[in-house]
């Protein structure tokens, strides 16, 4: 039988789903409303507990607080969205683009 993991170790998981949808509208400083805005606009597709309240993990707040950013500045939620698909494609791209140069660099 495996192993189930420590309860406190799944908080470092930034992926886990430890917030309630009142607890991260109120880390977030925004209303419950855009928090829902933003699931059922595809952006955020938030865990569900066995009776269906909204969760979301720490990854997914980062996410919201970035459109949130994005949306008070006048962007749309769709712009928002493409905003931030665009800017972490580019944010990967100079990943791999310096990956590529520290093996050149090390080749002989």
């Amino acid at each position: 039988m495996a192993e189930e993991p420590d309860a406190l170790s799944r908080l470092d998981d930034p992926d886990y789903p430890a917030l309630t949808m009142s607890q991260a509208a109120e880390l977030l400083g925004v209303q419950q409303a855009f928090l829902r805005s933003l699931d059922s606009s595809g952006v955020l597709e938030p865990h569900r507990s066995p009776g269906g309240h909204r969760r979301y993990s720490r990854a997914q707040l980062a996410v919201a607080a970035r459109m949130r950013g994005l949306v008070d500045d006048g962007h749309s939620v769709a712009s928002a969205e493409t905003i931030i698909n665009l800017q972490d494609e580019l944010a990967e791209a100079r990943a791999d683009l310096a990956r590529l140069e520290d093996q050149q660099r090390q080749e002989p």
